[in-house]
């Protein structure tokens, strides 16, 4: 018998993709009882879930689009998401400026109007007008930019928001395997039968979350489709800190794009995005020299220091699996999702995701699962997921600032900067990282920078990390500040386990 098959019998879900929509559904099914296995072909959030902006928002310039009911859901959903992960998810106030010759202001004013008023919102506070000319925000700027708004969205670590669904969809039952890549996929009566190298695995029925290849994924199972995707790349910047206050930047540019500057990593600051048809290889997907200087010349339009690619300390890029609405622009395309759910008469379920954005993966898993509950009993019964919280989010938003007191009276061998970027990464969890320990020396090596041993084993028993790369860019965002030595002895801790 291969290795993978359950002599027991299928399972009830199998999940293909580990990008957020793929975890998503996952914990969402688990938690509902159902025997779930999740497949990733590389590591959880290698890919498009990773390149994000780091923003759970509303998608401020949808409304230009028209895309009302995506703006309205994704408002919902950004403060369902910040109650569940307020440890990964803040709160965080953006500046827009106006820009003569371009939206005049009460265009402006009544976007963020509607902004403010069609998702519900609750917590976050309102718009506001602003003088640049005395507003904090104001000095790093030019002095042509001299009124604007303030208005709020949330910042997000995309990958953690990831790695805890999956963690909690263990939690809850589930089975998660990481570089595991589907190379067959074939119904067999009422069951499909999946193959990943050497092993087969069983499932009644299957859900395709492989994001931009959502479409290879169908043709490895000769499996038609009438859908055609746009595969869009968003590339981003980070540089060392053009400021020193704590709000975000939402740019206009003249060519009708927009791109945001942002708080990053308390050293640095993010910038992007852009967007560009992909039609590249997805398997390692990077910003072009050409994206690199559009996004400093962008940045240098408004700052009155200018951004230099010379400047640029880190870059990304990842590919957005946009559904094709035929929009001339890449901008224009919706960010909206839909849900393929194959035909009774064809056999065993298959539903295949279509689009989406991190702001909506929850509402977009509650969907799914509820859509599959008609083929699957086991998946029957109320959604649970808007008010639970992730793994080491349970505690009130708002209350970081007194969780990462708590966590440095508990342990005084702490620096603020390592307790902070603890709780920020995991929450009432940083206690299961450091256990019993009495000073930094209980935790193991040391590898700078505040990462220990104790938090790499964690990290590899808990958060499926296998390389030094998954810890240094997705569980943390360490990669930014360890130097070549440190990054070798990590590398070398791996190698010796």
């Amino acid at each position: 018998m291969a290795r993978g098959v359950d002599p027991s019998g299928p399972y009830d879900l199998a999940v293909i993709g580990g990008g957020i929509n793929g975890c998503g559904i996952a914990r969402d099914a688990a938690g509902r009882g159902a025997s779930v296995l999740l497949l990733e072909a590389g590591d959880l959030a290698s890919g498009t879930s990773s390149a994000s902006s780091k923003l759970i928002h509303g998608g401020l310039r949808y409304l230009e689009h028209r895309e009302f009911g995506l703006v309205r859901e994704s408002l919902i959903e950004r403060e369902r998401i910040l109650a569940i992960a307020p440890h990964i998810v803040w709160p965080m106030r953006f500046v827009l400026p106006h820009v003569r010759g371009l939206r005049p202001r009460w265009l402006l004013r009544l976007g963020l109007f509607l902004y403010d008023h069609i998702g519900g919102r609750k917590t976050l506070p309102a718009t506001q007008s602003i003088d640049l000319t005395r507003h904090p925000a104001g000095a790093p700027l030019k002095d042509e930019f001299a009124k604007g708004f303030v208005y709020s969205d949330c910042w997000v670590d995309d990958a953690r928001m990831v790695v805890l669904n999956a963690r909690d969809a263990v939690d809850r039952g589930a089975e998660v395997r990481t570089r595991c890549r589907v190379t067959g996929l074939a119904r067999e009566g009422d069951i499909w039968r999946i193959e990943a190298g050497d092993e087969i695995f069983r499932a009644r029925a299957v859900v395709n979350a492989a994001g931009p290849a959502v479409l290879e994924l169908l043709r490895i199972g000769h499996l038609p489709t009438h859908r055609k995707m746009r595969l869009v790349r968003g590339s981003h910047i980070v540089v060392p800190k053009l400021f020193d206050h704590a709000f975000a930047y939402f740019f206009q540019l003249p060519d009708g794009r927009i791109f945001f500057a942002i708080p990053y990593e308390h050293d640095f600051t993010l910038i992007g995005t852009t967007d560009a048809d992909h039609r590249g290889s997805l398997v390692k997907v990077e910003a072009s020299a050409a994206e690199i200087a559009y996004l400093c010349e962008g940045a240098s339009r408004f700052f009155a220091r200018p951004v230099a690619p010379a400047d640029v300390v880190w870059s990304y890029a990842g590919v957005r699996p946009l559904i094709d609405d035929g929009s001339g622009r890449p901008e224009a395309a919706t960010r909206g999702y839909s849900l393929d759910l194959s035909e009774r008469f064809a056999g065993a379920p298959l539903l295949s995701v279509f689009g989406g954005k991190i702001t909506s993966f929850r509402h977009l898993a509650e969907d799914a699962v509820g859509k599959l509950s008609s083929r699957l009993p086991e998946l029957a019964g109320p959604g649970w997921t808007a008010d639970a919280p992730l793994p080491g989010g349970d505690f009130p938003v708002g209350t970081a600032d007194e969780q990462i007191a708590a966590l440095r009276r508990d342990y005084p061998f702490l620096s603020p900067e390592m307790a902070d970027r603890l709780i920020r990464s995991y929450g009432t969890c940083a206690r299961d990282i450091l256990g019993n320990a009495h000073a930094l020396a209980d935790c193991g090596e040391y590898f700078g920078h505040g990462l220990t041993a104790r938090e790499v084993d964690y990290l590899r028993a808990r958060e499926w990390a296998m390389t030094a790369d998954d810890i240094l860019w997705r569980r943390t965002k360490l990669g930014l500040r360890l130097d070549a030595a440190q990054r070798e002895a990590l590398e070398r801790y791996f190698a010796a386990r």
